[in-house]
């Protein structure tokens, strides 16, 4: 399966993938589904982050034709699978940049989240202005985990991070250094 995606601004015609990925298969590793004035925010906030200029952060759509369905293969249906973003913030006392992603569960299993990051990865080393992107998908969470591992992210240990804020859970914090050669540990989840 061909794993190539491109990345399209978060809009208002997208509200449907957030409530998609506010399903319980999407949110169980996240503290679970949000109630429906949470996704207005959370709406409003992604459309007006895709708004600002590029080095403050972006959340995008993931797009993604099969192979052999592309416009040049007399195909052409696109699918909207997921979402991907990058925001800034302050991690340890330095500027980083907070990444994050959801691929629907019909579409997980296929290389689509890593290869949706890697694109994200791009981007920031485009347009940011902060040497680091950071992850921290849950210990518990051997998806995401390896989604930043074969993203090139380098393992820096385990933390308590807080998601949602209030709630702090055992995560693994991952490390992009943006414009440099990636290495690091394997966590041991």
């Amino acid at each position: 399966m061909e794993t190539h995606v491109r990345l399209e601004p978060w809009s208002a015609g997208d509200f449907w993938l957030l409530e998609r990925k506010n399903e319980p298969a999407m949110t169980r590793f996240l503290g679970g589904p949000e109630p429906a004035a949470k996704l207005v925010d959370r709406q409003r906030r992604y459309e007006a982050l895709s708004a600002r200029e590029p080095a403050a952060g972006r959340m995008f759509r993931v797009v993604w034709t099969p192979a052999g369905e592309g416009p040049g293969d007399g195909g052409g249906r696109a699918e909207s699978v997921g979402s991907v973003g990058f925001w800034e913030r302050e991690w340890q006392g330095e500027p980083v940049y907070e990444s994050g992603w959801g691929i629907l569960p019909e579409f997980q299993g296929h290389g689509l989240a890593v290869a949706a990051l890697t694109e994200l990865l791009a981007y920031v080393g485009a347009h940011g202005s902060r040497d680091s992107v950071h992850a921290f998908p849950g210990t518990g969470h051997p998806a995401s985990n390896a989604v930043c591992r074969r993203a090139g992210f380098e393992y820096l240990g385990d933390v308590d991070f807080e998601y949602p804020p209030g709630a702090p859970h055992p995560s693994c914090d991952w490390r992009y250094r943006v414009g440099r050669p990636q290495g690091g540990l394997t966590p041991s989840g």
